[in-house]
Order: structure tokens, then C-alpha cells, then sequence
């Protein structure tokens, strides 16, 4: 920890919390905790009980993001007057998909040390219990909920040629494995749920399957969709060429077409050729 005397500016530090079960951290994260001036917590109310468990006393405070553009320049101000704070969040790992970037950057360009103190993701969790390729990966976070954008990222995930993570809400799993499915026929992917809580559940089969599985049996918790990266080589040209007719008898040009077969996982070269095969039929 950085001494508060006169001279000194104070260091940040970003810990991770367990994201269920509360014996899912470190003990030098709660040495941090214990040593700061202030933890900076998502939800102050929902950290007690973790806080309270580890008898860590140190004085908290929100930091969400309703509050970060105020209170960034606050929080800057103390570290540079040499207070240590922590940065918390409900779950996991801060800035992964929750608060913090804002503070990060406010802290480093004002050249105080951020210090990282690892722990529990669910993204990582789901991850390495997947079966699925860990050698590169892909995390969208959660996905706009509507408008082009929404369109983009599914169109980018579907034609991955590398694992694809994401966080959703239960309420939306099955449409998101639908959107995929249409998308991307036939991919092997997981659903990760409630991580080392009670009822984790990790559940494996191909789009199509977990769609139907979760319309009929809607998940509760906290969900990791992941799915299998694209192989150029398992693409099915039959199943191309099926769907290269039906956009060109639809009225898409050579080109259009060519470029909804890349989404579907084919090559550059591989699309252009059976999208003027099926223009020609």
C-alpha cells in the first residue's frame, strides 16, 4: 500500500469479487480491502454481506454507472491527495461489463498506479469448463438489445472463426440462441449458468438444440452463452447453395449474396462462386 504522508499520491486498486460463491476470494484481496481508505462498490448494499463475512470495515461507497461522470473528478482528487481506494463490483471482475473504465483511465492520466487484483470472471468460468477452444477467444459483453448494432455483433459472432463469448439475461436466452441459429445453422455451443452457485448448470449441444431447450425451460441466474468458432473447412456447400438460391430468387445481387454466404462462415471465394452458380440456374 502507498504511505499518505505528504508528497505521496495514493494508489487504485481494481479487485475482483466471487460471483457466487463467497469462498471465491483471495486473501490478498481482502488484505486490500481491509487497507484502503475506501471501497468503491457497484451496489453498496449488495457487497455488504461479502464485506461483512471477511470483517472488512473500511468505509464504502457507490460507484455505478449513474454516478461515475460526477464522480470521477472526486475520486481522482483523493488519490492524488494520497487516500488508496479499491474499486468493486457486484460480481467478477470490474469493467468487465460493469463500471470503472471511466475511473481507470481519470486515475492513469493522472499518473497515479492502478493495480489489478485478480479473481473470480464468469466469463473465464464458463470458458475453461466449456469444452470449447481456449486458444483465442471473442467476448461481445452483452449485446445491444436492438437496431443495427444488435444486427452487426450477431453477424460478426456468427462468422467467428474463433470461440464467441457473451453475457445475457435469462429472460433472453433463447431468443439470442434463435438469432444465432438463424444465422449460423447447425454450431456447437454452451450455456453457462449460475457458476459455482448452487444450481450451476452447463449445458452443451448445438444452437438450434439449447434454443428449443431454453424456450421450454427458461434459465434463471446469471448467464455465459459461448459458442464454437467457425471451421472454413465444415462449411456445408449444398447447405450454401440452398441459401444462395433462395437471396438471388429474392432479388440480391451477386455481390449481396456473396457477402451473406461469408456470414454463414464460407470463404471470400467459396461465396462468390456458388453465389454465380445460383444466379445462373
Amino acid at each position: 500500500m502507498s504511505d499518505s504522508g505528504a508528497g505521496q499520491v495514493g494508489t487504485l486498486y481494481v479487485v475482483s469479487t466471487p460471483i457466487g460463491n463467497m469462498g471465491d476470494f483471495s486473501f490478498r484481496a481482502v488484505e486490500v480491502l481491509k487497507s484502503v481508505s475506501l471501497v468503491l462498490a457497484e451496489d453498496t448494499r449488495h457487497s455488504r454481506p461479502l464485506l461483512d463475512r471477511y470483517e472488512i470495515r473500511t468505509p464504502t461507497s457507490s460507484y455505478h454507472e449513474h454516478n461515475e461522470a460526477a464522480a470521477t473528478p472526486k475520486l481522482v482528487a483523493r488519490l492524488e491527495g494520497g487516500d488508496d481506494l479499491a474499486l468493486i463490483t457486484d460480481a467478477g471482475t470490474p469493467l468487465v461489463s460493469d463500471p470503472g473504465a471511466r475511473l481507470v483511465a481519470a486515475a492513469i492520466g493522472a499518473g497515479i498506479r492502478v493495480v489489478p487484483i485478480p479473481g473470480a470472471s464468469a466469463m473465464l468460468a464458463a470458458l475453461v469448463a466449456s469444452g470449447l477452444s481456449t486458444e483465442r477467444f471473442t467476448f461481445y459483453g452483452f449485446l445491444p438489445r436492438k437496431g443495427r448494432e444488435r444486427t452487426d455483433a450477431l453477424e460478426s459472432i456468427a462468422s467467428s472463426p474463433v470461440t464467441a463469448l457473451l453475457y445475457e439475461g435469462p429472460g433472453r436466452v433463447a431468443a439470442t440462441l434463435q438469432e444465432l441459429a438463424e444465422r449460423s445453422p447447425g454450431r456447437e455451443a454452451v450455456v453457462a449458468r449460475e457458476l459455482t452457485k448452487q444450481f450451476e448448470e452447463i449445458k452443451r449441444g448445438t444452437v438450434e438444440s439449447l434454443a428449443a431447450y431454453y424456450e421450454e425451460t427458461p434459465p434463471r441466474g446469471e448467464v455465459v452463452i459461448l459458442l464454437g468458432g467457425v471451421s472454413p473447412a465444415a462449411v456445408d456447400e449444398a447447405a450454401l447453395a440452398q441459401a444462395a438460391s433462395k437471396l438471388r430468387a429474392e432479388g440480391k445481387s451477386v455481390k449481396d449474396t456473396a457477402a451473406a454466404l461469408v456470414q454463414l462462415g464460407a470463404s471470400r471465394n467459396v461465396s462468390y462462386r456458388i453465389a454465380k452458380d445460383a444466379g445462373e440456374e
